[in-house]
């Protein structure tokens, strides 16, 4: 996280710089402001929390995966 609005502008590219508050640390200190359309997902009470791959990939597709990251 950036300390200064400068520092920000030197991390962040130029197609960003338009919201470059948004990447310093006052703003990443504070919650966002609730909007009309938040809602509470309820859960069934046996639910229980699982950790899992979502998509499982073949290593092709975890290459193409990153390669399309790095872009």
């Amino acid at each position: 996280m950036a300390k200064s609005e400068e520092e920000a502008r030197r991390l962040v590219p130029k197609q960003f710089h338009k919201w470059i508050k948004v990447f310093g640390k006052k703003a990443s200190e504070r919650m966002p402001m609730r909007k009309m359309w938040d809602h509470v997902i309820k859960l069934k009470e046996r639910f229980v929390l699982r950790k899992e791959k979502v998509y499982p990939l073949s290593r092709e597709e975890r290459r193409e995966v990153c390669k399309f990251i790095d872009k």
